[in-house]
């Protein structure tokens, strides 16, 4: 649950670890690999993995904050899309899902397809964050 004190910036990342736990359940179940993926992302944002187990358990009281710039909506999309190709099997419904979520996050719908199969390319491939984002960013811009 939030706390009321909670920053802006937590409720994001409690919003975020959120999204990753509902794609994470796309096939039915976490696997232990995307389990820790989502515990490595809350540990590198501040938070103990329990509490990572925690949020993830209490699924129904959070809000979803979404991100306010484009530069958040990558990075999210980004956690999204490496946290798909987690357990190593890509499954329709785990893509399908990205696609939508990409939208949610305020990507225009005409890009969306694309900039979920292009991280995903990007990531197998083995490129850096950096350079995934600064390839998009060209197609994303108007």
């Amino acid at each position: 649950m939030f706390n009321l004190f909670e920053s802006e910036q937590t409720k994001k990342l409690k919003s975020h670890l959120m999204n990753l736990g509902a794609l994470a359940k796309v096939d039915g179940h976490i696997d232990t690999a995307e389990m820790n993926y989502i515990i490595t992302i809350g540990k590198k944002n501040g938070l103990k993995p329990e509490e990572v187990r925690s949020l993830l358990a209490n699924t129904g009281s959070i809000k979803l904050e979404l991100p306010t710039n484009d530069s958040e909506r990558f990075e999210q999309i980004y956690d999204l899309v490496e946290m798909m190709l987690a357990d190593g099997i890509v499954d329709d419904n785990e893509m399908d899902f990205c696609i939508d979520m990409a939208a949610k996050l305020g990507f225009r719908k005409a890009i969306v397809g694309v900039l979920v199969r292009k991280i995903s390319m990007g990531v197998k491939d083995g490129h850096s964050r950096a350079h995934i984002k600064k390839e998009a960013q060209a197609f994303l811009e108007y």
